[in-house]
């Protein structure tokens, strides 16, 4: 069964030496779809320059990644090991520049080092000095996690996600959304209190090429290949001249000469006249 959800995206910002970290926190997000999405009605939705950026010309590659992924995305989730990235030109990597950039909007932001043991032969030491003296200054900035290995970093991760969930106030203060059935009846127009006449008259209009009502004086009207009302009787005339009034001045048509002896239906016109039963 369908229902409308709130849906938070989740920016994963990492250097290239933490792919499996990146899938692990992909895994723990759709885990926490496949518990909570139904009753909660929120959906958490992951992205990252890897799956939501596309070529694009005319500025830096980083900027173009803000603009595109980061800028719309509510909670980022970054991990490091042993590299910080590549330089932007603007900071120490593209991974920074994500975090630096997502923390100036106030939106939440969780970080992970990992301590995990690597080959000296393997570790870019410029890298890896960056990388320390930018964990070193995020020791006063906030409170960042560490974890051992693969398995330890996934069973923070997902403790830490239900936590985020549930007490950080940017989550926990939405509205939530209406259900189907409201938004439904949210779009429906009311039918407004019309004589049969003039229901009757909107119908046919609404059935005319043109959406035209012809004015041909005298009460007689003209429209979808039909005649209404008459020039030899007062009552009649009335009663439809009256019908053309009553559609105007509910805005169901409008006229299109000076002469008045043209009609169109407009757009609330036929909104309202395909609720009108035949």
């Amino acid at each position: 069964m369908s229902y409308t959800a709130t849906v938070f995206k989740v920016m994963i910002a990492s250097p290239s030496d933490v792919a499996t970290e990146r899938n692990i926190i992909r895994d723990v997000l759709a885990e926490w779809n496949v518990v909570n999405a139904d009753n909660r009605k929120i959906v958490l939705l992951p992205a990252g320059w890897d799956t939501h950026a596309s070529p694009t010309m005319g500025e830096r590659p980083q900027a173009i990644i803000n603009k595109q992924v980061l800028k719309t995305c509510d909670l980022l989730v970054g991990v490091f090991w042993t590299r910080i990235g590549t330089p932007t030109g603007e900071y120490e990597s593209g991974t920074v520049e994500e975090i630096e950039e997502h923390i100036k909007t106030g939106k939440p932001t969780m970080l992970y080092f990992s301590d995990g043991p690597v080959h000296p032969d393997s570790v870019d030491h410029e890298q890896y000095a960056a990388l320390k003296k930018f964990r070193d200054v995020c020791k006063g900035r906030g409170i960042f996690e560490t974890y051992t290995d693969v398995n330890d970093f996934k069973s923070k991760f997902n403790r830490h996600i239900q936590l985020k969930l549930n007490q950080d106030e940017y989550f926990t203060n939405i509205t939530p959304p209406p259900e189907l059935s409201e938004i439904i009846r949210s779009t429906v127009p009311d039918i407004p209190q019309l004589t049969k006449e003039a229901q009757t008259l909107l119908k046919e209009a609404s059935q005319d090429s043109g959406g035209y009502i012809y004015n041909l004086g005298r009460g007689m009207l003209q429209t979808n290949e039909k005649n209404f009302g008459s020039d030899e009787t007062p009552r009649l005339e009335a009663i439809w001249k009256g019908a053309l009034l009553e559609l105007e001045h509910q805005d169901l048509i409008e006229a299109t000469s000076y002469e008045r002896e043209l009609f169109k239906v407009t757009r609330e016109g036929y909104a309202i006249a395909d609720l009108i039963n035949p």
